[in-house]
């Protein structure tokens, strides 16, 4: 068998295995807003204001948003995106 294709091959597998581990640790994450301190948001806010992640100006504004491990949120005190604009539009 080829050399280069033994080599491609086992180069596929550890790459395959990395996506795979990559997908699974995101879905044990939820988006929880209102925890994030001040410019330590993970993306883009519900105002939409900002694009980007450590863009946001205030600690703990509801409409900002953090990665944390899933079944989490509620104790760190935060809301799920609906509750989140909820909020968001009343305040309007």
């Amino acid at each position: 068998m080829n050399n280069k294709l033994i080599v491609s091959a086992a180069l596929a597998a550890v790459m395959s295995t990395g996506v795979i581990a990559s997908a699974e640790a995101a879905s044990k994450k939820e988006k929880c807003y209102g925890v994030a301190k001040a410019g330590q948001n993970d993306c883009a806010n519900l105002a939409g204001t900002h694009s980007c992640a450590g863009q946001s100006s205030l600690s703990d504004d509801k409409g900002e948003w953090k990665l944390v491990t899933k079944g989490t949120c509620s104790t760190l005190g935060g809301l799920s995106k609906k509750e989140a604009k909820k909020l968001y539009l009343a305040s309007k």
